[in-house]
Parts: C-alpha cells; structure tokens; sequence
C-alpha cells in the first residue's frame, strides 16, 4: 500500500493545470496505468560522433511500445525531463540554465504554447541538440487527457506536435511520448506505437512544480528523488525552481550523479528515432 500511494503520488504530481484554456482540464477521478520498474531500449546507436545534422528527420519506425519509468540498474545517470511550458520566462530561463552548465536534459514540450518560445531560445535548443546536449519528446499538442479521445483524436494530439517539433527544433521526438497527467491506458499506447513513439515515457522522481511549490518543498522532493536511475519530472510552467538551479546541481554533484538525456540512457537516438 506504501509503494501504491507513492506511485500514485508521482503521477498526480506530473500533471499541469495552467489557467490558459487551451489546455484540458485534470479528471476528477485518476485513471492511469502505473509504470513497470523498468523496460528494455528498442534503438541501440552510440552517442558522441559528430553533431546531429539538424531538419534530417528519420521515418517513423512502429513497434511494440514499451513504459519506460527509470534507468537502467547499476547506474549513476539521472534524467532529467522538463514538460509544458506556459510560462515564456520559464522556458527562457531554464533553456539559458542547461547552455551556461552544460547540463543535459529533455525537453517534453506542448505545441500549443509555440509562441513563447522565441527565436533566440529556439536558435539556443537547436544548437544543443545538435550538440547532443539536448533532446526533444513528444507530450501532445496541448496536453489534453487522452483516456476519453478516439484513436484518431489520439494520433492527433500526437502527431500535430511532432510537426511543430521537427519545423521548430529539426529533430523528431519519436521514440519517447510523455502522455498528459501519466494516464494512458492500451489504446493510447498502440496509437503512440503505430505512429513510431514506442517508448512511453513515466518518471519514478518528480520536483512536485506542475504546480506552484515553495523553495522548500521543491528541494525536499530533490533532496528524496535524485537518485541514480532516476527519470525526474519538471516542468517549465512556475518561476520558482528557476532560482534552485545552484542548489539542485549540488545535490546532483554531491551524489556523484551524472545529467544525461533519455538517449544517453537508454542508447536510442535521434538519427534513428
């Protein structure tokens, strides 16, 4: 019962409920399948080489989907992904973070909310992701509940932000798709399958900033979850993480924990998809 409540924690903690309209509503009711401790890689390509020839984009390749909810054992990576993005400041701020630190991560952003990213921060992404710093997931278009969509409402919201994906940023999101709130359920996952996105992607860490924290409370949830083989949830919709960069860093130094992106982690990569 312990270990149910903390999952359950998890996955309400992953869901946004900005005041923009664009974006659905949270259910009243949860209604989510919990993620598997840990499933295989699909793609195995070596990282480092020379940068990633950005606006290349490899067809999709449809499988099988498997969740993906933590790293793989015996390591000391960390991941750390960061969704939404309904605050332009946030997103600004956080982008500058990981180019003036070198930090990696991945960036599971809505579509919907294109225009605040502006050209300066997108001329800034596009220059890490072809540095392999950065990577780019699918998590829809506007972050809609998928559990009550039809299948062709559900290859929608997917494949609407991929586009804007591969027309912003040059690279494609496939094969990681993050659905809305964690809840997904075996229609989403053939839909997000079939379209190439064969990895679903859950996290087993969480900052808890979906929606406003204090500093503490972000810290204390920084301080329990980074871990080695952590998939960590942030998000790029409140300010106030933006001023614990420096704090999170040393926690992740302290621990001897290694930033790394989900390819790095897992061996796929953006030349494949």
């Amino acid at each position: 019962m312990q270990l149910l409540a903390t999952g359950t924690a998890l996955v309400i903690a992953g869901c946004a409920e900005p005041t923009r309209a664009l974006i659905g509503r949270r259910p009243k009711t949860p209604a989510t399948t919990l993620p598997p401790a840990d499933s295989s890689p699909v793609v195995v390509d070596p990282q480092g080489g020379p940068p990633l020839e950005l606006d290349v984009i490899p067809p999709p390749r449809p499988g099988v989907p498997h969740v993906v909810s933590s790293g793989p054992a015996g390591t000391q990576q960390v991941a750390l992904t960061v969704d939404d993005g309904y605050c332009k400041g946030c997103i600004a701020q956080y982008v500058a973070f990981a180019e003036s630190s070198g930090t990696h991560l991945t960036l599971n952003p809505n579509g919907v909310f294109g225009e605040l990213w502006t050209p300066p921060v997108v001329s800034s992404v596009r220059s890490m992701l072809a540095n392999k710093q950065v990577q780019m997931g699918n998590h829809t278009w506007d972050h809609a509940n998928l559990l009550p969509l039809s299948s062709g409402a559900i290859a929608k919201e997917i494949t609407r932000n991929e586009e804007w994906i591969q027309t912003t940023f040059g690279v494609t999101g496939r094969p990681y798709f993050r659905p809305p709130y964690g809840y997904y359920n075996k229609l989403v996952e053939q839909v997000a399958g079939d379209l190439g996105y064969t990895q679903i992607l859950m996290w087993n860490g969480t900052f808890g900033d979906a929606t406003p924290e204090t500093p503490t409370q972000i810290l204390a949830l920084a301080e329990q979850w980074l871990k080695p083989g952590t998939i960590m949830l942030g998000h790029l919709n409140h300010p106030t993480i933006l001023g614990l960069f420096d704090q999170i860093e040393a926690i992740i130094a302290e621990r001897n924990l290694e930033p790394v992106t989900l390819d790095e982690m897992f061996g796929t990569s953006r030349l494949t998809g």
